[in-house]
């Protein structure tokens, strides 16, 4: 779709529930359109008005002493809201920054509506259990997984996720569907890329079957991830 405005967004906050008072200090947007990088982000740092917890300070090294002179969520929310508006949220493991960006519209005094009524929002941690089922898919695991070099991310922080996350989020949305669309044409030269066809006079390609001892270790392999995945092994769901 032309136009096609996503927001890639992360959060950190003062600790781990909205509902125990722990409010969000750091928001990290970065925008796309039609899948590329605009560089209009946006990025805060928040007073939250409370301590952060020594344990949510060794994940994203954010102290009290620096947020002091930070402003307040109520302070830009007008601002952010206009950001976000109409976009697409793509978030890891949404309901966690969903949670507390809505707990924070709640504590105002104005009637501010919930996040959901602006946007869409789409989760890159439901996406990734559905294509890698029975693996880690953390923001680390999948940077490794599609070879995203993260190396300079000593801590958590808001922005730097939320970019890394949009490299993931391109990596796992992409294939030939996106090479076409860039591309604008059939052969892809736009954009560099391109889709390689097979002759129709290859040579046939020899088939080699699996011995017996190949078939039980792939069984015994398939019972493992039957018990450590909530949705089985997808290879015994197309074998039946």
């Amino acid at each position: 779709m032309s136009g096609a405005r996503q927001i890639v967004l992360d959060t950190e906050t003062t600790g781990l529930e909205p509902s125990q008072g722990h409010r969000i200090i750091e928001i990290g947007c970065v925008e796309m359109v039609d899948r590329r990088l605009t560089g209009n982000n946006f990025h805060q740092y928040l007073q939250p008005d409370r301590e952060i917890d020594q344990a949510a300070i060794e994940v994203h090294g954010i102290t009290n002493e620096f947020l002091v002179d930070k402003p307040r969520f109520g302070d830009l929310v007008d601002d952010f809201l206009a950001y976000v508006n109409g976009a697409e949220l793509i978030i890891h493991n949404a309901p966690f920054d969903m949670g507390f960006l809505n707990h924070e519209l709640m504590l105002l005094a104005k009637d501010y509506p919930q996040l959901e009524t602006l946007t869409s929002v789409t989760d890159t941690l439901v996406m990734a259990k559905k294509m890698h089922p029975g693996q880690r898919n953390s923001l680390d695991a999948l940077c490794k997984r599609y070879d995203i070099n993260n190396s300079h991310r000593e801590l958590h922080g808001a922005l730097l996720d939320a970019e890394i996350l949009a490299d993931v989020y391109l990596m796992m949305t992409g294939g030939q569907g996106a090479l076409l669309l860039d591309s604008g044409s059939l052969d892809g030269g736009a954009s560099g890329e391109q889709i390689v066809r097979i002759s129709a006079d290859r040579k046939t390609l020899k088939v080699v079957k699996a011995s017996q001892e190949e078939i039980v270790a792939h069984q015994a392999r398939l019972g493992v991830v039957d018990e450590g995945s909530a949705d089985g092994a997808l290879w015994r769901k197309l074998d039946s």
